[in-house]
């Protein structure tokens, strides 16, 4: 009872190749857990939008009820860089002098189109998502962007908290220099700017020191929540297909790497045998692919579930719930 298994994770995350069927089996497995009595939060991240689609709901940035017990969240990427970026000018506001405002607003125009400006946007607004959902929902399913996207996301958990200490450790040097600075400060009493020089200093030091710090925090509680595989667990999904087999054993080994746990593949749309001489030698052809797979991952290798080719489209709760019973109960 591949439910049972998942119900005693609080974390799940559904990656793999782009169209291989990552939405459906994130939401069959959020409606089953939900079905089960647990509060369960699905978000998407792909901003393919493919959540709402399968729904056939308008889901935003805010909780959607998508049916009893399960809420849906889709992270627009363009939104949430302008949500970050508006975040970072009013806290900036706060800690600049006022002379520098107009500066802080064009480097943060211009850091819009930097690389890593989506992915370290969307990174805070997963944390935070994280750090709420968890308060309210027994389990948070994301519904992953492909492969590529996916990896670079979960790598930057522990660069960002790294690259914030660095700029704590910047901040604490220069601050050992405006202290020292500061004792020729009573030497041009007279001088308007000469005393006000320093004036606001401390309190901007301790807010900017305070705002750094709390970043710091959640991304490396989101690295923790990450690599705890009592918590939180990363399920594959691919077609038993040549370019999806090879993108999930490198996927695998980059998971390994970054300590996440695997907990399972979802082998999704598998050919019938005995239909046509087509389908047989189309289901020839996968299991030659998986068996490739399952020797590649040796001498771990996750649990494998089959999912077979449906005869009509699964759209809307009443399918995903009948499809969830069929599959992964």
């Amino acid at each position: 009872m591949l439910l049972n298994i998942l119900k005693n994770r609080r974390v799940l995350f559904f990656g793999g190749k782009g169209g291989v069927g990552k939405t459906t089996l994130a939401s069959a497995t959020a409606a089953g857990l939900a079905q089960q009595g647990r509060r369960i939060l699905v978000v998407s991240t792909d901003p393919a939008h493919n959540l709402g689609h399968l729904w056939e709901r308008e889901i935003g940035a805010r909780p959607v009820s998508l049916m009893a017990g399960l809420d849906g969240i889709e992270l627009d990427p363009g939104s949430t860089v302008d949500e970050h970026l508006k975040s970072v000018e009013n806290s900036l506001r706060k800690l600049m002098p006022e002379r520098l405002h107009k500066e802080v607003k064009r480097h943060l125009e211009q850091a819009r189109e930097a690389p890593g400006m989506v992915e370290a946007a969307l990174l805070e607004r997963i944390a935070v998502t994280l750090e709420t959902g968890l308060a309210h929902y027994d389990t948070v399913i994301f519904d992953t962007a492909p492969t590529g996207h996916t990896t670079r996301l979960l790598e930057l958990p522990e660069l960002m908290a790294a690259w914030t200490d660095g700029l704590l450790k910047n901040r604490e040097r220069s601050g050992n220099f405006t202290r020292a600075l500061g004792q020729f400060k009573a030497v041009d009493a007279d001088n308007d700017v000469a005393s006000n020089l320093f004036e606001d200093e401390p309190t901007r030091d301790h807010e900017m020191r305070a705002v750094l710090m709390r970043r710091q925090d959640r991304f490396r509680k989101l690295r923790e929540i990450l690599t705890d595989s009592e918590t939180t667990a990363f399920m594959i999904v691919l077609t038993a297909e040549r370019l999806p087999v090879l993108e999930t054993i490198e996927l695998c080994q980059r998971l390994h790497d970054l300590q996440v746990s695997v907990g399972g593949l979802f082998v999704n749309r598998r050919s019938p045998r005995g239909e046509s001489a087509l389908l047989d030698q189309r289901a020839k052809n996968e299991d030659e692919h998986l068996a490739k797979l399952i020797k590649a991952l040796q001498p771990k290798v996750p649990e494998i579930k089959q999912i077979p080719l449906s005869a009509n489209e699964i759209i809307g709760g009443q399918e995903l719930v009948h499809f969830s019973a069929a599959y992964l109960g």
